[in-house]
């Protein structure tokens, strides 16, 4: 087949321009239309719903959390980017690496569109749907680097809310945590905290936790756990009613 030649990037009236006379993604290149599964189809609706479809990082936690391969475009300093993550074989195909990708670029970055994928991983039996070799990566990098430098400081919305988070890091990931977040994570090993705990680590704040614990979801290195004691909600009712039974000094 024939692939994505271009080492450049579209600009993003050329790729709508396309969009529209295809009435699909321009890149596809299956020939035939094809569909996302419904089990991911009804997660990126949710994400409509919710106005964050443009999320780079919960549609990649869709992805990754189904499963699922799809081609993301993604719309970068005026540019579209085309990405098409493999989950099962933990690869991406991409024109050019997004390592090249500035972090002012990054941190702008929005989805434009989110469609079954055009092409066929590495070693796929259908080997005419294959890309060339030099465009597939290593998956794990991108999501870390799209988790710790993209747009999204907050917590997915999967691992928010009132939990305590436990990590299974692999010597490999430890690698991909810069700074104070290889610590942090290093200690998440050997126990269990919740956010605002994290956040309070030396080098470490409320952006930085968020941004460690998206990564380790991302990379099925993470366990939330919502009913243990770390959990509990801060100033909870039990904790207020022990403090008013203290005797005043």
């Amino acid at each position: 087949m024939r692939d994505f030649l271009d080492s450049t990037l579209w600009r993003i009236s050329a790729y709508e321009r396309m969009r529209l006379e295809r009435s699909s993604s321009v890149f596809a290149q299956l020939g035939e239309p094809t569909l996302l599964p419904t089990t991911l189809l009804s997660d990126l609706r949710h994400l409509e719903s919710r106005r964050e479809d443009g999320d780079v990082l919960e549609i990649l936690a869709a992805c990754m959390r189904h499963r699922q391969s799809a081609l993301i475009c993604l719309q970068y300093d005026g540019l579209v980017w085309p990405v098409t993550v493999f989950p099962s074989e933990l690869v991406y195909h991409s024109p050019r690496d997004m390592t090249l990708a500035t972090a002012d670029g990054l941190a702008a970055l929005k989805v434009l569109s989110c469609d079954a994928p055009g092409m066929r991983p590495p070693g796929h039996w259908m080997h005419e749907r294959v890309g060339r070799m030099e465009h597939y990566h290593p998956l794990k990098p991108l999501l870390w680097n799209l988790a710790l430098n993209g747009p999204r400081s907050e917590l997915l919305s999967e691992i928010a809310g009132n939990a305590a988070y436990r990590v299974t890091l692999s010597r490999e990931d430890r690698l991909l945590a810069p700074g104070a977040l290889g610590p942090a994570a290093d200690r998440l090993r050997s126990e269990s905290a919740s956010l605002r705990d994290i956040a309070r680590w030396p080098g470490m704040s409320t952006d930085r936790a968020c941004r460690l614990l998206n990564a380790l979801y991302l990379t099925s290195a993470l366990m939330v756990m919502r009913s243990h004691p770390a959990a509990r909600p801060e100033g909870s009712m039990l904790s207020r009613l022990m403090g008013r039974g203290k005797p005043r000094r």
